[in-house]
């Protein structure tokens, strides 16, 4: 992989990362345009570029993650089902890696989030605070993230459906989706390293350092979008992009326009 595919995957990963659309599917779809063999090492790459997105979370929250010791029960809380299934379905999990079951979660799941959202209304009973979401709930919304183990499903696509669902608001809902990501992703993406640590190079180790960082930078703005964003829509133009996204990478494939090896 050459630098300037660094810099692509690690923007793609910071933009998409916090929204509702799958980071992994988008880096899967856009590894397979630039021609980038989904490998063992790649694959890796792909998850480990993820905690630079997370430490932009840790960054804009971090008042509230070092000093509450009530969210961070919740959290570890909501990320026990993710870490059970996740490390008993790891080579499972990795054999998901593939354009056509991230097209297809894509379609699917956008198709979810137009529905939920057709359901869904704010009421004045809809748990606005981090630190009012009951245990039970924090723990049905950990198993709502552990559907994203599934490329192209979305982890915080999941628990945001699952945080609406349970009787979060819009605002609480995405903000638990992206604090859960720091337990979750710095102990997948570091489990990850560990797993395949001696199959990166000096060059994957350059590669890997630029689209963290860009990842960072990038996630910063993607977080900050998405809470503007949802002050004054729904999450249906997201489900819509979805579909559209996962119908169009099928119909290139179809017309050879995009060839998988």
């Amino acid at each position: 992989m050459e630098l300037w595919q660094s810099i692509i995957l690690g923007v793609v990963e910071g933009l998409t990362e916090f929204l509702p659309i799958s980071s992994t599917g988008h880096l899967i779809l856009v590894s397979t345009i630039l021609g980038i063999k989904q490998t063992e090492t790649h694959k890796a790459f792909e998850v480990s570029i993820q905690l630079g997105s997370i430490l932009a979370v840790v960054f804009l929250y971090k008042e509230n993650l070092f000093k509450n010791i009530e969210l961070w029960k919740r959290l570890i809380i909501a990320f026990i089902p993710t870490g059970i299934l996740g490390f008993l379905l790891y080579k499972i999990i990795k054999s998901f890696f593939n354009p056509y079951i991230v097209s297809f979660m894509l379609i699917f799941g956008g198709v979810i989030f137009i529905l939920v959202e057709k359901v869904y209304r704010e009421k004045e009973d809809r748990i606005k605070d981090i630190n009012n979401i009951p245990y039970m709930k924090a723990i049905f919304i950990g198993f709502f993230q552990s559907l994203a183990m599934i490329p192209g499903t979305s982890r915080s696509g999941s628990t945001i459906i699952g945080g609406l669902l349970l009787g979060l608001d819009r605002k609480t809902a995405t903000e638990f989706s992206f604090l859960l990501a720091v337990p979750t992703m710095f102990i997948a993406t570091g489990y990850d390293i560990f797993k395949n640590f001696n199959n990166f190079s000096v060059d994957n180790w350059i590669n890997l350092v630029v689209g963290f960082i860009v990842a960072f930078i990038s996630a910063l703005f993607s977080i900050k979008f998405l809470l503007k964003f949802i002050s004054k829509h729904d999450f249906t133009p997201f489900g819509i992009y979805r579909i559209v996204l996962g119908v169009l990478f099928l119909v290139l494939v179809y017309l050879g326009i995009i060839r998988i090896d």
